[in-house]
C-alpha cells in the first residue's frame, strides 16, 4: 500500500489545487500562483532530500531563509509561507501528516509600501493618447475608458462577457474574485467608448459568422485559448499607449490605472465604503490604504508649494520703511 510519502510531491501539489479549486472555487490565478510557490519549495526540499511528508519545522525555515538571500519581497515570502501552510492544513485533513510543521512559523509580514498612482493629467494623457493608437483604436479607447471608470482588476477588464455591454448600461455587472459579482457605475465617456467598440465588434462578429465560425462571447474576443484578450496582451498595450502619452512606462500599468480609479475618487470626496464596493474589497481596511495615499500626496503638495516649506527665509521689509 502507497504511503503518503511514496507519492511525489508533485502529487501533493496536484491534489491540494484540486482541492482548492473543488471546495473554495479559487480562480485559475490563484491556483496558478499556489502551484509555482509550491513548487518552488518542493524543488528546495528536494535538492536537501526531503519530501512534504517528512518535512520538519527547521527545513520550512531554511526555505524561508533561502528566499530572504534570493532577495525576494517580504509580501512574497509571506505568501509562499502562506501556501505550505495551506498544503499542510490539507493534508492533516486527508490524514498524510498528523502535524503541521509551518503552523508555529511567523512570516515577515507585508510591507507598508504605499501603492503607485497616476496624477488627473497623466491619466488625461493616456486616454487621449488611447485615442490616437495606429492600430484597434476603439478597442483601445474603450479598454482605457473602461479600466479608468470602474477600477476593474485586468482579468475582470479583459473577460468582460459581450452580454454587459449589450443596451447601453448606467451600471456594469462585474465577476470578481471568487466570482462575486458587483455592480460598478459608469461614466459618460466609458459609455460612449463602449457604444462605439461595440458598433465595430458587432461588424467583425458578422464577417466571422460569413466564415463559419462562431460569436465570441467576450468584449474583447482574440483567438488565443481563453478565447479573450489575455492580461499579458493588454499589458503590452498600455506601456505603448504610455510611450504615445509620453507618461513613463514604468509607472503605468492596468493595476495603477486601478488605484489611480480609487485615488481620484477619494480626493473628490467619494465615501470610503463605497470605493470598497466599486473595488471588489472583501475588507474595507484594504481600500484605507488609499487614505494614506492621499494624506502623502497633501503632505507632498504642501512641501512642494506652501511659502513656509521653501528653504531659506524671506527676507522682511523694515515697517518704518513701507
Amino acid at each position: 500500500m502507497n504511503t503518503p510519502a511514496d507519492r511525489p510531491m508533485s502529487h501533493w501539489i496536484q491534489a491540494f489545487l484540486e482541492a482548492q479549486a473543488a471546495e473554495l472555487d479559487a480562480s485559475p490565478n490563484t491556483l496558478t500562483a499556489y502551484g509555482n510557490d509550491l513548487q518552488d519549495v518542493a524543488t528546495f526540499l528536494d535538492r536537501k532530500g526531503v519530501h512534504f511528508a517528512d518535512a520538519q519545522t527547521s527545513h520550512i525555515e531554511d526555505y524561508l531563509v533561502f528566499c530572504d538571500a534570493q532577495g525576494l519581497a517580504n509580501a512574497t515570502r509571506a505568501r509562499r509561507l502562506s501556501a505550505v501552510k495551506q498544503l499542510y492544513r490539507f493534508a492533516f485533513e486527508e490524514s498524510w501528516r498528523m502535524d503541521n510543521p509551518a503552523l508555529r512559523i511567523k512570516g515577515p509580514g507585508r510591507s507598508k509600501r504605499l501603492p503607485k498612482t497616476l496624477s488627473h493629467d497623466e491619466v488625461d494623457r493616456l486616454l487621449n493618447a488611447a485615442r490616437s493608437t495606429p492600430r484597434d483604436t476603439l478597442r483601445n479607447t474603450c479598454l482605457m475608458e473602461l479600466l479608468y471608470a470602474t477600477g476593474m482588476r485586468v482579468t475582470e477588464l479583459v473577460s468582460l462577457p459581450v452580454s454587459s455591454a449589450r443596451g447601453d448600461p448606467r451600471m456594469l455587472l462585474v465577476k470578481g474574485k471568487g466570482n462575486k459579482e458587483r455592480l460598478v457605475p459608469l461614466s459618460a465617456p466609458a459609455r460612449s467608448a463602449m457604444a462605439a467598440w461595440l458598433e465595430q465588434w458587432d461588424k467583425t462578429q458578422d464577417l466571422a459568422r460569413r466564415d463559419g465560425h462562431p460569436p465570441s462571447k467576450f468584449l474583447f474576443p482574440s483567438r488565443g485559448q481563453t478565447g479573450h484578450l489575455t492580461r499579458h496582451a493588454f499589458f503590452q498595450q498600455i506601456k505603448r499607449i504610455a510611450v504615445l502619452a509620453g507618461v513613463s512606462p514604468e509607472k503605468v500599468t492596468p493595476h495603477t490605472l486601478r488605484h489611480a480609479f480609487a485615488t481620484h475618487l477619494l480626493e473628490g470626496g467619494a465615501d470610503l465604503r463605497a470605493i470598497q464596493t466599486m473595488l471588489g474589497h472583501a475588507d474595507v481596511a484594504t481600500t484605507e490604504i488609499y487614505t494614506h495615499v492621499l494624506d502623502e500626496r497633501l503632505k507632498q503638495l504642501v512641501l512642494e508649494h506652501h511659502p513656509l516649506a521653501k528653504e531659506g527665509p524671506e527676507p522682511t521689509a523694515d515697517p518704518d520703511e513701507t
